[in-house]
């Protein structure tokens, strides 16, 4: 019987569990706003999205290259909203 190995991510760990996820949100509301949320990905287990309210602000990555777990929020900025 052969068994399924991990998936991992470009650094290395597998993907952002459900607990870490309500880790982030609470995180995010507790530094930012009440109103942020993180939510899991549709097709994607190695981010998680981050929302306020409706709007998508951007993806929070896994960076676990030196086995210290820590997260990369990224949010990309189109100059027509400025």
């Amino acid at each position: 019987m052969c068994k399924k190995r991990p998936i991992k991510t470009a650094y290395g760990d597998d993907r952002v569990k459900p607990e870490e996820i309500k880790k982030l949100d609470a995180y995010f509301k507790r530094m930012f706003n009440p109103q942020m949320i993180v939510k899991a990905r549709p097709r994607k287990d190695d981010s998680a999205e981050v929302y306020l309210g409706e709007e998508f602000l951007g993806v929070v990555y896994i960076d676990d290259e030196d086995g210290d777990r820590s997260y990369n929020f990224s949010m990309a900025i189109l100059d027509v909203d400025l």
